[in-house]
């Protein structure tokens, strides 16, 4: 059967039933399992027969909300705030890797070109970092301690400072989404060269290893969540610019609350940061061992949460919605 008639035939049935959903209409749970029934069968039929298509993203759209209204009377968990962060958000997060690998590109890219400018451009390195803060690494360089700018500060006001301020950087960076999400890639950008020229200068030192066993201790975790919250400025910007199968203002608010809940993710992340910058970064005497380990399992830790988990979790969640549905059909 064409699309066009297969549209044609079911429009009608689909109407009501959107009414259903939209208007709150009070009918019976054996009423609401058939209607639910024919849509997620009339969904099976699109899925087979016009993949991608606008027919099938709008029973899609349909079959969720209906699944929503069914399992509605289920209870919330006492624990909201877990099954935010072991649940809600990885399984929203899995629809945004792609915004997240766009931004880890674009960060990544920029790192090179700081990197790049600083060997190439002599005087680079100071007008991005400020003569101020170089002169005073070449000083710690000199009296053979160039880790030494961590141990400024006492341990307790360095925490709470270097994290308020990550904090303020991934609120820019999502906020910088509305900009149609050029503004988060300015951020990537920004702090992408500060990356590449500061690791090129301790480079240039042949301080290369020395500073980044030190550095990534903090860095590994702090940079990752920056990259995150940018990809929380990208959802925003691509909701203006595509909205898909929904109305620009329908995309546009759920790109904001889902660019929130990413950013509200970072959160305990910056903490973390804050915390090893604040009281570990600062014992560069520690042995090497040592430094990897806690780099590897910040990248682990990462890695398991952004990318692993919602992967794991949306496949569970596929395989759960299936089995649902196919208990309903057999009733």
């Amino acid at each position: 059967m064409r699309e066009a008639a297969f549209v044609k035939q079911n429009k009608d049935k689909w109407l009501t039933f959107e009414s259903v959903l939209s208007n709150n209409m009070v009918i019976s749970p054996d009423e609401l399992s058939s209607l639910y029934i024919e849509i997620t069968d009339h969904l099976s039929y699109a899925k087979t027969f016009y993949p991608n298509s606008n027919t099938q993203a709008y029973l899609n759209g349909l079959a969720s909300s209906a699944h929503r209204k069914i399992y509605k009377t289920k209870k919330e968990s006492k624990n909201r705030l877990i099954t935010f962060f072991t649940h809600e958000f990885p399984l929203m997060f899995r629809q945004h890797h792609r915004e997240l690998l766009v931004a880890f590109l674009v960060f990544t890219l920029f790192v090179v070109i700081g990197a790049f400018s600083a060997a190439n451009e002599g005087d680079f390195v100071r007008s991005f970092l400020g003569d101020g803060y170089v002169n005073m690494t070449m000083n710690n360089i000199e009296k053979g301690d160039p880790m030494g700018v961590y141990k400024e500060q006492g341990e307790f006001n360095m925490f709470l400072g270097i994290t308020l301020n990550n904090i303020k950087v991934a609120l820019y960076a999502f906020g910088y989404g509305f900009m149609l999400g050029i503004g988060s890639l300015f951020i990537m950008m920004q702090n992408g060269i500060m990356l590449g020229s500061f690791q090129y200068m301790f480079y240039q030192q042949d301080l290369l290893w020395e500073s980044a066993r030190t550095i990534w201790i903090h860095g590994t975790i702090e940079i990752a969540v920056i990259i995150i919250a940018g990809c929380s400025g990208l959802v925003v910007g691509n909701s203006m610019l595509f909205p898909g199968t929904y109305t620009r203002l329908e995309s546009f608010v759920r790109g904001v609350k889902n660019g929130l809940k990413i950013l509200v993710s970072t959160i305990p992340f910056f903490i973390i940061a804050g915390f090893l910058e604040g009281f570990v970064t600062r014992h560069t005497e520690m042995p090497d061992w040592l430094a990897i380990f806690i780099i590897s399992a910040s990248l682990a830790l990462i890695l398991f949460y952004y990318v692993i988990y919602p992967i794991q979790i949306h496949k569970k969640e596929h395989i759960k919605n299936t089995l649902e549905t196919q208990e309903l059909t057999t009733k």
